[in-house]
């Protein structure tokens, strides 16, 4: 695949990130507060939207490693804090017990938060 394909492929998907990691957020606290909204889609959308930054990541990472393109450092900074916020949520999910929906309902939408501030820093 070629360098401008990528790139493309690149914005498109920002926006996938980031209106999916919004929806995910705001469905997982709307059914933190409503039982009955609970169940097997908030966990399908968290996967969904974070697996979505995951590859945004990966994308990120082979554009830049074509010599040709330079990315802003902030750009990759918030990529980098992202990439970090998947891992870090999943490692304390077990200390969540109770409040999880709550927890990814939080870390949905500071990851549509920080796919935001990396936009606007291109």
């Amino acid at each position: 695949m070629d360098t401008d394909t990528l790139l493309s492929l690149h914005r498109v998907f920002a926006w996938i990130t980031i209106v999916g990691n919004g929806v995910a957020g705001a469905y997982a606290l709307l059914s933190w507060r409503v039982r009955a909204l609970r169940g097997p889609l908030v966990w399908a959308l968290a996967i969904a939207a974070e697996t979505a930054l995951l590859i945004q990541v990966t994308l990120g990472v082979i554009l830049v490693s074509d010599e040709t393109i330079v990315a802003p450092r902030f750009h990759m900074f918030y990529g980098f804090v992202g990439f970090l916020t998947v891992g870090l949520a999943y490692s304390y999910r077990i200390s969540m017990r109770g409040r999880l929906e709550m927890f990814y309902g939080i870390v949905g939408l500071f990851l549509m938060g920080v796919g935001i501030r990396a936009m606007l820093q291109v």
